[in-house]
């Protein structure tokens, strides 16, 4: 009767410690994945920000009345591109956060555009209101780069958590799946040309 005891003890002492690494292994994950949705709303304020500093930036632009129209369009249509795609943190897919991504680069594009045909206009260019609106659109845009860095660095921590063993095993009994990191832009290797 005693050693028929010692096999059950043995899978019983197996199994309490499957079970215990497998709660372990859920609440570390559930830990990691809410560290990215923290840093993924970072990152949406930043973003949300500029989009609210570019309306004013518009329309004080706009108060010069020989100012391109066509560069005030694109800036205003990008906007309202950039704006419309939300992405909540539990669908962080790398294909959704590409698309977002592509439409705030966009948005970012016609910034540049906007900021170089500004350099035109040498009363606009010392306009004070104007000058405060670019500070800020400069300091939000270093944000944005800290709010993505931070929010791939937490990425990069759950992904390498996710695949490393015995953890791989548990992620998938869980259902945890890849997050998607932010991407540098296509062409951003190459500098810009800068023509005078």
């Amino acid at each position: 009767m005693k050693k028929a005891l010692i096999p059950i003890i043995i899978v019983g002492l197996i199994g309490l410690f499957v079970y215990t690494k497998s709660v372990g292994v859920y609440n570390t994950f559930v830990q990691t994945e809410e560290t990215i949705n923290g840093q993924w709303a970072e990152v949406e304020t930043q973003y949300q920000r500029r989009a609210d500093l570019i309306p004013n930036l518009v329309n004080t632009v706009k108060g010069y009345a020989d100012f391109e129209q066509q560069t005030l369009t694109g800036v205003i249509e990008a906007r309202a591109k950039a704006t419309s795609i939300t992405l909540q943190a539990d669908d962080l897919t790398p294909e959704n956060i590409a698309k977002f991504q592509q439409a705030q680069d966009q948005l970012s594009g016609s910034l540049s555009r906007l900021l170089v045909a500004v350099e035109r206009y040498p009363d606009l260019k010392a306009n004070q209101n104007f000058l405060e609106l670019q500070a800020q659109l400069e300091g939000t845009e270093n944000r944005i780069a800290v709010a993505r860095r931070n929010f791939n660095q937490s990425v990069q921590a759950y992904n390498s958590n996710l695949r490393t063993f015995p953890n791989n095993l548990f992620a998938g009994w869980y259902g945890f799946e890849r997050k998607g990191y932010f991407e540098a832009a296509a062409g951003s290797e190459n500098a810009p040309e800068v023509q005078f």
